[in-house]
């Protein structure tokens, strides 16, 4: 069973008459060889490991051992709790959990790479948002992981998921588009519904680049993390409205590979450009590294 594209993953799953979650459990059993409940203890491993690292973070404002972050996810959980949150619960509540696991990425704590380390916050952010905020349980979180997966997947094949590659795009825009489908399946949106919102989440966040400062998951990657969780819910609201994206979601991701191929170098995790090389980025480079640039 070959999906190549979100194309043949929507025929699939209508042909199928199932989920797009269903489908990739369906596929990963094919190929491993392992019966479905062992497949879904296994996923629900990696969910688990996601609500810990969510659990501790938000409790946790020590600094990570660079010094430049750390702190923000108990800041933004606080901030929500006392009702002073623009965003809405769902939002609010995202953007903490993505926080305190980005952070904990930057403490050398234990995350899931989703599809990335660097792009670790976003789908743990919107998973337990929705746990927190509708009491979706945990059999459909990890179904949601399985969504996830078969949409990252597709973008893998397709185009590209590391920084290195094609810039914080193709992490955080990929994170972001997987986040949105799953959100969608997750609300009982159809298949197509869930690739419109993995078209509309990707197309937001094309071009986006990569320019850690001092090289590190942290600035500006963290942050990013947050905003994803806010436009996988609004690519996810618009395609639950029935908003369809006027660019096909693979015609999306070839567009994402080809952006990705004619950025330049010092865009693309090599700390050689964008925000990597203002004063202040190349202050705290010195900093940690004890060396003049």
């Amino acid at each position: 069973m070959g999906i190549q594209s979100m194309r043949e993953l929507v025929e699939a799953c209508e042909k199928e008459q199932t989920t797009i979650g269903e489908m990739m459990l369906m596929m990963e059993a094919e190929k491993s060889g392992r019966n479905k409940e062992t497949i879904i203890a296994m996923m629900r491993e990696r969910l688990i490991k996601m609500k810990e690292a969510v659990d501790s973070g938000i409790k946790d404002d020590s600094a990570a051992p660079s010094g430049i972050s750390g702190g923000d996810a108990v800041k933004m959980y606080d901030y929500m709790s006392q009702g002073k949150g623009l965003s809405g619960n769902y939002i609010s509540n995202a953007m903490a959990f993505s926080l305190a696991t980005s952070e904990g990425n930057a403490r050398m704590g234990v995350i899931v790479a989703t599809p990335t380390a660097g792009a670790a916050g976003i789908l743990p952010g919107v998973l337990f948002s929705l746990h927190k905020n509708d009491g979706t349980p945990f059999k459909d979180l990890v179904m949601g992981l399985f969504t996830a997966s078969m949409l990252g997947l597709v973008i893998a094949n397709r185009s590209f998921i590391s920084g290195a590659a094609g810039g914080c795009q193709a992490e955080v825009g990929s994170a972001t588009a997987m986040a949105a489908g799953t959100i969608v399946e997750l609300k009982g949106g159809t298949p197509q519904q869930a690739v419109n919102a993995t078209a509309i989440a990707m197309k937001s966040l094309l071009g986006l680049v990569c320019d850690p400062v001092a090289g590190l998951v942290e600035v500006p990657c963290i942050k990013r993390n947050v905003i994803g969780t806010s436009i996988a819910f609004s690519a996810a609201d618009m395609a639950l409205a029935g908003i369809e994206s006027r660019i096909p979601c693979d015609e999306v991701i070839e567009a994402m590979y080809r952006v990705g191929k004619d950025m330049p170098r010092t865009l693309r995790e090599t700390a050689l450009g964008g925000l990597a090389t203002t004063e202040t980025g190349k202050q705290v480079k010195e900093r940690l590294f004890c060396r003049k640039l």
